[in-house]
């Protein structure tokens, strides 16, 4: 990619400004306040767009401080910029009420969407983060970070892996990692509902156990009622029969009668007499009157009719208390039988639960299956990584040697973007040198990564980027760069890199800005 002209319409300072673009570097210089920071700002947000902050943030966010100084209503710009050998024209609105955008290729006239991605298709791999990272250097120095690091890491997995670095094997992680997750709320949701279905199990069980246990209790008591009253009716029936076979006449038992006699003859004996004989008599008449009055009651009971005699002792109740009790065993029984029942079905339902169902182990072979293939990308990930430091600091070593001057010459990166040198067989860290080689290790990093990571050849913007560099050290960067494929925007407040590039005889092209 190379961009062939600015057309700053009204953005900041600038109304109906052209900047025409050249190959190579391309020098922009100007005081403090004269435009340089709004000019690259520019070409970034042609690029990527600018949205407005909200809330306290948008007072001092980008869209805010770039806003056009006069006729604020109309805030945009153009850029022409050449890729793949045709030149496309891209103009943006900036304005939040007439936002808009269009890209229209210039040689055929094709028109294009920003919103279905075309830009992005027309430069791949570009965006803000990336761009920042590599492409661009500000005022705040070449140092970089975690960004870096982690798109450096993202990029040895896909390309080195698929060979295609648009292969986003980072997300295929995230996927992978996404659906464990799911897989594993799925199976905790599982052991959740069976944990809740044995609960509810083991109350339910209790509560019949329970009532089996009490139905025993009933049952005992019914039994013990039913040998009670057996025990009953067998002696009421021993009496009945004993009744039965005496005769009315002997209804005064025999043992009776001849204690009645034995009294009468000792009382005739050992009294005296004549007083034995009254006492006899006495006795005799006592004797007499007790058996006649038990005769009397036989008559009665032989006259008395067996309903009558029944009534006397309660008797439908009495027989029907057996007969309620045999039903109330019945019942109860019944209802224990079918309590059992339930019971021991719901034991086994329990000891089904103890056994995982076949949908719960699908779920466990799922996850087997996503974490070994999560473990397998990330050893891969880890051997590529490997093979990329070793890319990037063969790269960024030949980049350090030149700047340098050949002082150092091997530039190793480990991770988290660990920078190091090795020098004459010490490895020193890169926080141990000088702010400016310090400057000039980032900057190293930068361009290499930027050679790695972009298949596209795109500009590189540097703004006061080499403020620590020394006279020798800024030459030999420069040359470096015009070595390079590619266009250099350098913007800077100083005469000295224009000194240079005139003594080096660099081509160059300046643009002066007032």
């Amino acid at each position: 990619m190379k961009i062939l002209k600015l057309e700053l319409q009204n953005f900041g300072k600038f109304q109906n400004e052209v900047l025409e673009l050249n190959d190579g570097i391309q020098l922009f210089y100007g005081e403090n306040e004269s435009g340089k920071t709004t000019i690259h700002t520019f070409i970034k947000s042609m690029l990527f767009g600018m949205e407005r902050g909200r809330g306290r943030a948008a007072a001092n966010d980008t869209f805010s401080r770039y806003e056009p100084w006069e006729n604020p209503g109309y805030y945009a710009g153009a850029m022409e910029f050449e890729c793949g050998k045709k030149r496309f024209h891209l103009e943006r609105s900036f304005d939040k009420y007439s936002k808009r955008a269009s890209l229209v290729c210039l040689d055929d006239g094709e028109e294009f969407s920003l919103e279905q991605g075309d830009l992005m298709m027309l430069l791949p791999e570009l965006d803000p983060e990336g761009y920042s990272d590599t492409l661009y250097i500000g005022q705040a120095g070449a140092r970089t970070g975690r960004n870096l690091a982690a798109r450096l890491k993202d990029y040895a997995t896909n390309y080195y892996v698929t060979g295609d670095s648009e292969l986003n094997l980072t997300a295929a992680r995230n996927a992978l990692d996404e659906q464990k997750k799911q897989l594993d709320r799925q199976m905790k949701e599982k052991l959740e509902k069976k944990q809740r279905q044995r609960e509810k199990l083991e109350q339910e069980s209790s509560y019949i156990w329970r009532d089996v246990h009490r139905l025993d209790e009933e049952l005992e008591r019914i039994d013990e009622a039913l040998e009670r009253k057996e025990a009953e009716e067998k002696e009421k029936e021993n009496r009945r029969v004993l009744d039965d076979i005496r005769p009315n006449k002997w209804r005064i038992h025999p043992l009776e009668v001849a204690g009645i006699l034995l009294v009468i003859v000792g009382a005739f004996v050992l009294i005296a007499r004549p007083w034995n004989y009254l006492v006899a008599i006495i006795i005799a008449l006592i004797g007499g009157i007790y058996s006649w009055n038990r005769l009397k009651e036989g008559k009665k009971r032989q006259k008395t009719p067996p309903e009558l005699m029944l009534e006397e002792i309660t008797p439908e109740e009495e027989l029907s208390s057996r007969e309620k009790l045999l039903w109330e065993r019945t019942l109860f029984f019944n209802e224990k039988e079918e309590k059992r029942i339930q019971y021991e079905n719901l034991q086994e339902q329990l000891a089904e639960l103890e056994e995982f169902d076949q949908s719960y182990k699908r779920l466990e072979e799922k996850k087997a299956a996503v974490l070994l293939a999560s473990q397998r990308l990330l050893e891969v990930s880890g051997k590529m990584q490997g093979q990329l430091q070793q890319d990037l600091n063969r790269t960024a070593s030949d980049v350090i040697s030149s700047v340098t001057g050949g002082k150092y010459t091997r530039l190793i990166t480990e991770e988290d973007l660990r920078l190091s040198f090795l020098c004459e067989g010490r490895k020193i860290p890169a926080e141990h040198v000088s702010a400016g080689t310090l400057e000039q290790v980032y900057f190293a990093l930068r361009m290499s990564a930027a050679n790695l990571l972009y298949e596209e050849v795109y500009p590189v913007v540097l703004d006061d980027t080499f403020a620590f560099y020394d006279e020798s050290r800024l030459k030999n960067t420069l040359q470096w760069l015009a070595r390079q494929d590619r266009q250099i925007l350098i913007f800077t407040c100083q005469k000295r890199e224009e000194e240079i590039l005139q003594h080096e005889r660099i081509d160059h092209s300046v643009h002066v800005l007032t």
